[in-house]
């Protein structure tokens, strides 16, 4: 985050996280709760990690390297795609956009550094690719809520009508070249805005005053709790694959080879898919890691945790022949449903 940027949040009354680099609360949760279900909120994701690829073969060192199909994408599209190890145990969920000379892949904060060293172990001699860390020189912003498109609408910006997903284009805001992607990286409908770090704050105090009421990163994990979007040493871990994490939208069958391709052909193949990930809501709290019993036999682990206005609501992994969506389990000491969430899906979706 640029010290411009943080000096305007904290004068807006910001809570930070530790290393002051993370804005955990603007201190109005609950009006920023209320504006991402039905009105526009914005998160601050600078924090997230951004790694460019440059190079006559980026496209092809990606399809190789991760689960969806970068093949087929030309610059102004892009998508979601997992990496995975080579038995496809998860490592992130990422989303990937691609430019003209360039490919610019959004990554979680805690798998910033791990992924710029497992994909540069990769790049062999002769391979024209280049891989850049640039997230200290660049920021990263979503709009959240089903009155995103009007807001951006009132600044002069209008995306085509039907815009695929991850699709994006070069705009200009505040005086600022913004790019503008669909998908605000929960399951609520919004966008996420990439800009230079030199240029954040008048962005970011633009959208403010437009109506966009500013979200910290302690309702962005409720969010992602309550809506199933698995998250790196929670649900993405060595113990689970992405179809156990509910993300077959983010896989290509047809493809080819990849890292981890075979594993995940074979689960597909033989509905090998033990375990899946479901939301659950609780009587009471009960900590991340915790067993999920039903009848005495454990099915499930529990991944997550947070607190809604209904009481406690968590991510779990629960064995596929127990059940799934209706269930009615124990949680160590307290007892709990189990309910879908809108981020996952559990079977192959058409390409």
């Amino acid at each position: 985050m640029t010290e411009s940027l943080r000096d305007l949040q904290t004068q807006a009354g910001t809570v930070f996280e530790a290393t002051e680099t993370v804005p955990l609360s603007f201190g109005n949760d609950d009006a920023a709760l209320q504006a991402a279900r039905s009105g526009v909120a914005i998160c601050d994701r600078s924090h997230w990690g951004r790694l460019e690829l440059t190079g006559a073969d980026r496209l092809t060192f990606l399809h190789n390297q991760s689960t969806n199909d970068f093949k087929r994408l030309k610059p102004g599209e892009g998508c979601d795609t997992v990496f995975v190890t080579s038995t496809a145990r998860t490592i992130d969920l990422a989303t990937a956009y691609v430019l003209e000379e360039s490919v610019l892949v959004l990554v979680s904060p805690n798998r910033r550094d791990y992924l710029l060293k497992w994909l540069d172990r990769y790049i062999f001699f002769g391979d024209q690719v280049t891989l850049t860390d640039v997230t200290e020189q660049t920021a990263t912003f979503s709009l959240l809520g089903p009155e995103s498109s009007a807001l951006l609408k009132q600044l002069g910006i209008e995306l085509p009508a039907k815009t695929q997903y991850a699709n994006h284009q070069l705009v200009a805001l505040a005086g600022q070249s913004v790019r503008v992607a669909v998908g605000s990286g929960l399951a609520l409908e919004g966008y996420t805005l990439m800009v230079d770090r030199s240029a954040a704050a008048s962005v970011w105090q633009t959208l403010v005053e437009a109506g966009a009421v500013p979200l910290g990163d302690r309702i962005w994990e409720r969010l992602r709790i309550e809506q199933g979007r698995p998250a790196p040493d929670r649900e993405l871990t060595e113990d689970y694959n992405p179809l156990e994490a509910g993300l077959w939208q983010m896989l290509s069958f047809d493809k080819g080879c990849y890292i981890g391709q075979e594993t995940i052909a074979r689960l597909d193949t033989y509905k090998g898919v033990k375990q899946q990930l479901w939301g659950i809501r609780l009587k009471h709290s009960a900590a991340p890691g915790t067993p999920i019993t039903l009848n005495g036999e454990k099915i499930g682990t529990l991944t997550s945790l947070t607190e809604t206005d209904q009481g406690a609501f968590g991510l779990a992994y629960i064995r596929t022949k127990a059940g799934g969506d209706g269930l009615h389990v124990t949680v160590g000491e307290t007892e709990g449903d189990v309910v879908d969430v809108p981020f996952t899906t559990r079977d192959r979706v058409s390409e």
